[in-house]
């Protein structure tokens, strides 16, 4: 996995819209002058900090994911199924429908305009639904209700965002359109250095979590025996996992599917669901996938540039219509 995310990573930079050769692509990793200068700038500053935020989404997402399935017992479960993506849409469309205004709004004042104030806007957004869903999880015992009550967050969240929406300006409705199809091209290397650390942290509490992921994979009431406090276990789980979600959303938009897709592709490679082998597998599972359709969003050989949604639903959609039929099928044999 990993030598296959190398590869994948080395034709991240080397294909576009201009390719360039991979000799002249690994000179300038290593900080050496390729034969065109202007390949320097284009991987240095363009493709290169893109490539690194398509590693550190699809990592963050696909183990978010992972959390969410163990914890829930829900194949198709992801963070998002809490309402992280629909609160940090909320923030940004709080944002984009005040500035311009006259005098602006509140929101607008503290978050700022632009794309500062776009990353502020959807953190706050996703804080926020992440402060309710954690204060829920210490009164909700169970975790399927805990998972209905993000659905229902989600859909009432959705619907006060489609209201703002209606009242804003055209342009700037257009605006909250573009962020919300999703993108790792929009990062610079001034980003990364936000992004990179607070994804790291989420990994890290990822990886230290794998004992209490791998009891619950036996039910709640095995590991309650095994002496682990669950609600401690939960809260982290949530955190972890609202933490990768939210910050992926924050700089890239919501990407669709690769919380759900990722997991199950990682499993079926590893033939394992013991987390000390998983969640490393996950990690980079998700990031080959995402650096993969990262390149096919580009269009190579052409100016043209697709939604990175488009791709990962193009991608995503399929795994979970299979997920589906093989749970089907596996109750059918059962019964």
């Amino acid at each position: 996995m990993a030598a296959g995310l190398l590869g994948v990573f080395l034709l991240a930079l080397a294909i576009g819209s201009v390719s360039i050769p991979l000799d002249e692509t690994l000179r300038v990793l290593v900080g050496h002058e390729p034969h065109d200068p202007r390949w320097t700038v284009v991987i240095r500053e363009i493709r290169l900090p893109r490539a690194l935020t398509a590693v550190l989404a699809g990592a963050a997402l696909g183990v978010a994911g992972l959390q969410m399935q163990t914890l829930f017992r829900n194949p198709l479960a992801d963070p998002y199924s809490l309402g992280v993506s629909s609160g940090a849409s909320l923030g940004v469309a709080l944002v984009v429908a005040g500035v311009g205004g006259s005098g602006g709004t509140f929101t607008a004042s503290v978050a700022g305009s632009g794309r500062y104030g776009i990353v502020v806007a959807s953190a706050a957004g996703a804080a926020v639904v992440l402060g309710a869903v954690l204060a829920l999880a210490q009164w909700v015992r169970s975790v399927v209700t805990l998972l209905v009550i993000g659905v229902i967050l989600t859909s009432a969240v959705g619907s006060l965002v489609s209201l703002l929406l209606t009242w804003t300006a055209p342009q700037r409705a257009i605006q909250y359109w573009m962020w919300s199809l999703g993108s790792f091209a929009g990062t610079s290397n001034a980003d990364l250095a936000v992004f990179a650390p607070i994804v790291g942290a989420g990994l890290l509490l990822a990886l230290l979590t794998v004992k209490p992921l791998n009891a619950l994979l036996l039910g709640e009431n095995y590991a309650r025996t095994l002496g682990l406090r669950l609600r401690h276990v939960r809260a982290a789980t949530l955190l972890g996992a609202s933490l990768l979600a939210g910050a992926v959303t924050a700089f890239c938009g919501p990407v669709a599917f690769l919380g759900i897709a990722v997991p199950h592709i990682a499993r079926r490679a590893l033939g394992t669901a013991d987390h000390r082998l998983l969640v490393p597998g996950t990690m980079l599972t998700g990031a080959g996938l995402a650096l993969a359709c990262s390149i096919g969003s580009q269009l190579p050989g052409t100016d043209m540039v697709l939604p990175i949604n488009v791709i990962t639903s193009l991608v995503g959609a399929p795994i979970v219509i299979a997920v589906l039929l093989r749970a089907r099928a596996a109750v059918a044999g059962v019964a």
